[in-house]
């Protein structure tokens, strides 16, 4: 029962040390620093411990005008903060402050606590200004402490001078940790970022070479079936037709799902993604689609890893969509030559319409460059006489380059 009456004052105080925190972390924003909440209290507590522990080694003198003004000096930042929320600029705090250590110097006392309100307003504003003033501060809390110690009201002026001297440089030391932890941050967002967009270009690639070759290869087979039943009402090769589209419709859906099943949350396909062992297949498919194609391998295929197979694979199937899109009723050859050292690809096929006054390159050419740059291959794509080649070369022992 004794516990009851507690339970509300206990949360009445982490509320308030919750709201405490999220107006140090605004202040600090404002400011523009990225310390963490508890610096800022720790020294904001310090500085009021150091301001009433000097004033009260002073009771005899504290009636004194000098030494009420110089409390004053030292509490007055924390208590606007406190009860106004305005923010008093570093600067004009360790103005006050080192006006107020001189103002207690006035009447010493040993051993005298107030010149260790120097040391920590010189590593405040080191840790919060830039150095130029966190250098003349400094010099300035220096030169009261050698003043007081001139005038004899000051003992050991030299261990207060070391320690001033030293918070300045822990200051400046945390200002630049600080300063690279952000920067550090910085970078590790942009490449997040930009490891994000090149999983969304390669995403993009794999849907499109899926995606254009099936629809390439679809748009023959009804158009075969069209021209079966328009020009010789030849019902079963129309039925033929539209049996392989819809085959080739379905295997697409298939390598879509595989392709973007990275993107959920589920366990993705294990069916392993086409290589170069698939490549008759995908050649005989576009045979049966209409195209005029041959097919010449020579040697064995060295050891390739799974995506520089499958970026072959993806080039050759996007070489012959382009066909099918562009040059349907043209001549292809098709040409894989493995050696010990590289696997060579090249498609070659004539244009029916003539040599192209200008060449326009699409995101299908763009693909293939990127996927020849990822696999450290070298990639030749245009017109070559009469005819337009696409030429890959892909090394043995490709290694990934890392966009």
């Amino acid at each position: 029962m004794a516990v009851r009456p507690n339970v509300p004052s206990v949360n009445g105080v982490i509320v308030v040390l919750r709201r405490v925190k999220e107006r140090i972390e605004a202040s600090c924003e404002r400011l523009g620093l990225t310390y963490p909440w508890w610096i800022p209290a720790y020294s904001t507590l310090a500085f009021l411990a150091l301001s009433v522990a000097a004033f009260a080694q002073r009771a005899s003198a504290a009636d004194s005008p000098v030494i009420i003004v110089a409390l004053v000096l030292t509490l007055a930042p924390t208590a606007i903060w406190t009860t106004r929320g305005w923010l008093v600029p570093p600067w004009v705090e360790a103005i006050a402050v080192s006006t107020a250590v001189a103002l207690y110097l006035t009447h010493p006392v040993q051993p005298d606590l107030a010149p260790l309100l120097c040391l920590l307003v010189a590593g405040e504003i080191a840790a919060t200004s830039r150095i130029w003033v966190a250098m003349l501060i400094a010099s300035a809390d220096i030169g009261i402490l050698v003043v007081a110690a001139a005038t004899g009201n000051l003992e050991s002026a030299a261990l207060y001078v070391i320690g001033v001297i030293l918070g300045a440089d822990v200051g400046i030391a945390l200002r630049w940790q600080m300063r690279a932890l952000a920067a550090e941050r910085h970078n590790t967002s942009i490449v997040r970022e930009q490891a994000m967009l090149a999983e969304r270009q390669r995403l993009a690639r794999e849907v499109h070479d899926v995606v254009g070759h099936s629809l390439s290869i679809n748009l023959l087979h009804v158009t075969a079936a069209r021209h079966a039943l328009q020009q010789h009402r030849d019902i079963d090769d129309a039925v033929e037709s539209l049996e392989e589209a819809e085959r080739v419709g379905r295997a697409a859906m298939g390598d879509l799902r595989r392709t973007v099943s990275v993107l959920s949350s589920e366990t993705a396909d294990t069916q392993p993604l086409p290589g170069i062992p698939d490549i008759p297949a995908l050649i005989e498919q576009s045979r049966v689609a209409g195209l005029d194609i041959s097919h010449e391998r020579t040697g064995e295929c060295p050891d390739l890893s799974d995506v520089c197979g499958l970026g072959v694979y993806r080039i050759l199937q996007e070489s012959l969509a382009n066909i099918a899109k562009h040059a349907p009723t043209s001549s292809a050859t098709v040409r894989l030559a493995a050696r010990p050292d590289e696997v060579r690809l090249q498609v070659r096929n004539t244009l029916p319409g003539g040599r192209p006054a200008t060449v326009t390159h699409g995101s299908g050419l763009e693909g293939m460059a990127a996927r020849a740059s990822q696999m450290n291959g070298r990639l030749h794509a245009g017109v070559d006489g009469e005819c337009w080649l696409v030429d890959l070369t892909v090394p043995s022992e490709a290694q990934l380059i890392v966009q």
